[in-house]
């Protein structure tokens, strides 16, 4: 069975969980990261050096980084919807997972400012500098969508797996935010799918 290490409410890890779901991957779930710890441990970067969640074993198989393992995850059960067979399509949906990769630092700056840190002791500054990239990527994101209907083309994929975990933490900060209809549209989309409820939607990072 497949393992998996990290705590359900990192986007991160929600991605990996989200991914089996719509998969119907049976998979056992370890606590880690965060306030279960863990991965300081000699056991846990003997897996991951970074130290970081998730992280995945399937037999003698190990990864981490949470979109290679969804991309794995397609490739592994082809069947279960998520592949695209087709090369140029799926560099298309796979250029949004790298793309949001330039959402990390300044989302993390964000998220830790407000939510894992003590009002007297925010840096004002790095959180707003964060909130204005993040809302000028999502801009970008926003216009994309207008074209397509979701980030994988034009059906549910594996970068929407990417990058709606991320949104969902975003769309649910009290921050101002521009107005991104087409994003709307399709977290509406997002939100009618039954893992989305079950690993998802269960409270911000």
């Amino acid at each position: 069975m497949l393992e998996i290490w990290g705590r359900a409410n990192s986007a991160n890890v929600k991605k990996v969980l989200w991914a089996c779901e719509e998969l119907a991957v049976p998979h056992l779930r370890h606590e880690a990261g965060g306030a279960f710890g863990v991965v300081d441990t000699e056991a846990y970067r003997a897996m991951n050096p970074n130290g970081l969640v998730p992280v995945v074993r399937a037999g003698d198989l190990v990864l981490w980084e949470s979109n290679t393992i969804v991309r794995w995850l397609a490739a592994e059960y082809p069947d279960g919807g998520l592949w695209i067979a087709d090369a140029g399509a799926r560099a298309a949906a796979e250029k949004w997972m790298d793309w949001s990769l330039s959402l990390a630092q300044p989302f993390r700056d964000v998220v830790f400012g407000l939510l894992r840190t003590a009002p007297e002791k925010r840096d004002h500054a790095a959180i707003e500098r964060g909130r204005a990239t993040c809302a000028g990527l999502w801009a970008i994101a926003d216009r994309a969508l207008g074209e397509q209907r979701y980030f994988s083309g034009d059906r549910f994929g594996i970068a929407d797996i990417a990058l709606g975990p991320i949104y969902y933490v975003w769309n649910g900060l009290d921050v101002e935010k521009p107005a991104t209809p087409s994003l709307t549209r399709w977290m509406g989309e997002l939100q009618s799918r039954p893992a989305w409820a079950k690993v998802v939607a269960i409270g911000l990072s």
